[in-house]
This record gives structure tokens, sequence and C-alpha cells, in this order.
């Protein structure tokens, strides 16, 4: 594959603002079927229709569990994620419970973790677990997280949803999403063949490539064609 190529199967094209109408899903669809992308990351109703917007193409349909807060019990991530693959979705983000992250109960994020990877195994998908970084103040719950997913064998470990918002002393919320720290810390500390998946920021080529450098093979990202486009331009084709 050209330099283009490779870069557009590192991107989850993501359409999952909660805004985006049925309309702006099938056209996100076409976005990532004519850049040859990873995957779309769409909302979970609409993984059917996915299948069919992206027929005639190898774009895989990514869908989300527990989005954005992961606070839903392991029963219905569970059936979530099995509806999810019964659906048709290739590939399935997950969130962690980030309050039991918090309150260091290891054994209920093992046993979650577990239970959904199970899942995915049995009809063949992927999983990635989002950890949300920008709610956890510590570099121990990440870690922790990354020596559970290496365990586990889930097949990627992911930043962020782009949604984790912290309230900052003015009142107003931001987000920092995929941080060099984070991913740098992530590599580190998960096992060689669970991959990276960087999302919240990256939103140009130089992100891009700067997270790719990292160690990072997959990244969620609104911007893919401004991407890509700018990709031909400096790498032709």
């Amino acid at each position: 594959m050209d330099n283009v190529s490779k870069l557009s199967k590192m991107i989850d094209h993501s359409l999952l603002h909660p805004t985006m109408t049925d309309k702006d899903l099938e056209s996100g669809c076409a976005v990532a079927k004519a850049y040859n992308t990873a995957s779309v990351c769409i909302k979970p109703y609409a993984i059917k229709e996915a299948k069919q917007w992206l027929k005639g193409s190898d774009v895989l349909v990514c869908t989300v569990i527990g989005f954005p807060h992961g606070n839903s019990t392991t029963e219905v991530k569970v059936f979530e994620t099995e509806q999810a693959c019964l659906n048709g979705a290739h590939e399935i983000d997950m969130v962690v419970n980030i309050g039991k992250v918090l309150s260091n109960e290891w054994d209920h994020i093992m046993k979650e973790i577990t239970a959904i990877n199970d899942v995915t195994k049995n009809q063949k998908a992927a999983l990635k677990v989002i950890f949300e970084n920008d709610f956890l103040p510590d570099d121990y719950y990440k870690i922790k997280l990354c020596e559970i997913c290496s365990t586990v064998g889930v097949e990627f470990i992911k930043t962020s949803t782009g949604y984790g918002f912290v309230k900052n002393a003015d009142g107003t919320y931001n987000y920092k999403g995929a941080t060099e720290h984070d991913l740098i810390l992530m590599r580190k500390h998960a096992a060689p063949g669970v991959q990276i998946k960087a999302a919240g920021g990256v939103r140009t080529l130089d992100d891009l490539l700067r997270v790719r450098a990292l160690g990072v093979t997959r990244v969620g990202a609104t911007t893919t064609a401004s991407i890509l486009d700018e990709a031909k331009k400096r790498f032709g084709n």
C-alpha cells in the first residue's frame, strides 16, 4: 500500500455526535467509503444501515458500548455487545466503568472486560477498551488497565471517547483526549500484541503522523477528509 492508503487504514471515521441525523450518518459512511478508511464508528442503532451504505467496500463497521460514560451494568454491556455483533458490527469500542476503576475494584473491571471480550471473540469481532484518560488523575489507573487488557487479550486499548469533558475551575468543560504522555505510557505498559487507538484531538495530518510515531495503529477522527486530502497533496496518490 502507498502512504495514503496506509494512513487511511489507520482511521476509524467517527459518526457518534448526538446531534447527527440518519442523513448525516449516511453521508459520513459515504466519506469513509470514498477514502477507504479502516472503519466507521457509528451509533449502535445504525449498524445494519451502515452495512448497506458501505456495501462494495472493505470499510468495517465499528460501534460503541456503554458509551460515553461506561456506567451500564456488565449484563447490559454484554447484551449490547451481542446485539451489535448480531447486527453486523466488526469492531466494538467499549467504555470501562470509570467509577469502578477509580474505586480500585479491579476484579469487577477484569470480569467485565473478560465477559465482553468473550462475546467479541465468539462473534469474530475485535474489542477496543476505552479508558477515558481525562477522568483518570494518576498514571497508576492507566497502567493497571493496560495490564488487565493485556491479560485478557483484547485487540486494542483506546485513550478516550471524545466526550470525557472535565470541569475547569472557571466552570467551563474541556478535554485533552489523546496526549503524548498517555500514548507513550499505554504503549509501554500494554502487551506487544495489544494495539493502541488514539481518540480526541487527532484533527490534522501532522497529528496523525505524530501519534503513529508513538506506536498508535488506529485513530478516531471526524476530520478524515481534510487529513487524507492533505496526505494526498504531501505524499501523492
